[in-house]
């Protein structure tokens, strides 16, 4: 079982009392504005998605890990890398991602948390690209994106939702060069 631990953060698989927690998450209509097309989740609708996230560990050797607060013990969110299988043009790839409940925006737990994933994704499982997708709009996760040496490659729509995104990629070469 694969644990990463930053300086506020404890990246972890997933247990049955988080939830709750993301599924407080997945109601808040702000933070689902980005998500598809901006529908909330029920707590049923977050099982089966903690279901999903936890088999992607099984099959691919990584997943999205729940983001604990260590000082607390409380859930913030999710970070952790996916197979973009929604977005078939840019596949083959993977997928850094994040999301975090309200109260743990704008104190960088996003950027930390995604750090530690993308250094886990390049180190521990030898990837060769990293992406990241955002709807047009989402400043502050295109902002993450820049903070994590990411630059765009591509705009298109998302399949599913009609919405435009942007696509940011880090090969591990250029990973390699900015962490020296």
């Amino acid at each position: 079982m694969v644990t990463l631990e930053t300086p506020r953060l404890i990246l972890r698989r997933w247990r049955e009392e988080d939830i709750a927690p993301m599924a407080a998450v997945h109601a808040d209509p702000v933070v689902m504005r980005w998500i598809r097309d901006g529908s909330v989740r029920d707590a049923e609708q977050t099982r089966r998605g903690v279901r999903a996230w936890e088999s992607g560990w099984e099959s691919e050797g990584f997943g999205l890990f729940a983001v604990e607060i260590r000082s607390t013990g409380e859930l913030a969110g999710f970070t952790g890398l996916s197979v973009p299988g929604f977005l078939p043009e840019v596949l083959p790839a993977v997928e850094v991602g994040w999301r975090l409940g309200r109260s743990h925006w704008g104190q960088g737990l996003a950027t930390e948390a995604a750090t530690a994933a993308v250094r886990f994704g390049f180190e521990e499982r030898g990837l060769e690209r990293i992406v990241s997708i955002a709807q047009v709009g989402n400043d502050a996760s295109e902002r993450i994106m820049t903070k994590l040496g990411m630059r765009p490659v591509r705009e298109t729509v998302h399949p599913t939702c009609g919405r435009r995104v942007r696509v940011f990629e880090l090969r591990s070469d250029q990973y390699v060069a900015a962490t020296r």
